[in-house]
């Protein structure tokens, strides 16, 4: 078992067949099990057996706490929710309303994912009003027998939260620090649509002033040297948006100029990782999303890009 400290630990989702790829942090005690980002309903099956490898069922789930609502992290979350209608979920105001209606949700990753949406994802179905507890930032909420400090974490997403649990130490940060597979490079996720650099800087701050003694990321697992990974973090960071920004600027079509990139980005993995554990970040954050992300970004602030 995957254990962070007694009653804490995490399944490993396996998605896409892929090791390492989406991590579902658990949490238990008395009979309260929480999970944080329970992950795509495509990968259902697998919490459903680590879940049984740790004696629970998903029957015994009582809170869903979501970092935001990208579909690897919450996908499954209105379905595990309408099988089991006592779950509560947590998240944030601005995701709130895209998780009991997720219309527009579904329509902007079609247009990203196209006819593997159900390969990737499987359903995403809408949650219930009465079942979330919306937050905004500065709360704290109980769940799993922890008391959680909450922190408005946005960068990665406008919607984005991350938790404390100041009795161990751990900071759960979902993507806001980035994705880290197997010791390899420290990527920060960039899909569209609400990439945002400064208030990602602004992010991290606020999760270094919590002082954790680990983070723990959804892509993939825990970092015990928190201050070190989010300064590497945020300089890689830098280095992407120069790269996308750069390409920007040179002729030719949007697809010519995002296969540039991919080929940047794919040299800067091939200098500090194996191949296997570059088709581990493929999964885990594809390069076509991160230009897109900050491809959009820059543009924003240059229409003329």
């Amino acid at each position: 078992m995957n254990t962070l400290a007694p009653g804490l630990s995490w399944v490993d989702l396996l998605f896409l067949g892929w090791p390492h790829a989406i991590a579902t942090v658990v949490l238990q005690d008395a009979g309260r099990v929480a999970l944080i980002d329970p992950g795509p309903a495509s990968c259902l099956d697998a919490l459903d057996l680590g879940l049984q490898a740790q004696g629970l069922r998903l029957s015994d789930v009582t809170d869903l706490l979501l970092t935001h609502i990208h579909l690897d992290h919450a996908g499954a979350t209105g379905t595990l929710v309408r099988r089991h209608p006592h779950i509560r979920v947590v998240v944030h105001e601005r995701g709130a309303p895209h998780m009991a209606d997720p219309a527009k949700l579904l329509a902007s990753a079609t247009r990203l994912y196209g006819d593997r949406m159900d390969e990737l994802w499987g359903e995403f179905a809408a949650v219930p009003a009465k079942n979330m507890t919306v937050v905004s930032g500065g709360e704290r909420i109980e769940a799993g027998g922890r008391t959680f400090e909450i922190a408005y974490t946005p960068g990665h997403a406008s919607h984005h939260v991350s938790y404390f649990d100041r009795a161990s130490g751990v900071a759960f940060v979902g993507d806001t620090g980035g994705v880290c597979i197997d010791g390899g490079y420290i990527l920060p996720p960039t899909p569209p649509p609400d990439i945002d650099i400064e208030a990602w800087q602004e992010s991290v701050a606020r999760i270094e002033a919590w002082s954790p003694a680990t983070i723990f990321m959804t892509h993939f697992g825990p970092v015990n040297r928190p201050s070190s990974h989010l300064q590497t973090l945020m300089q890689n960071l830098d280095r992407m948006s120069a790269l996308v920004r750069a390409r920007l600027s040179e002729p030719g079509t949007d697809e010519e100029q995002s296969r540039r990139f991919a080929d940047d980005l794919q040299r800067e993995f091939r200098r500090h990782m194996t191949e296997a554990q570059v088709a581990s970040y493929r999964a885990a954050a594809p390069p076509e999303l991160i230009w897109l992300g900050l491809a959009r970004y820059w543009r924003k602030r240059r229409p003329e890009a």
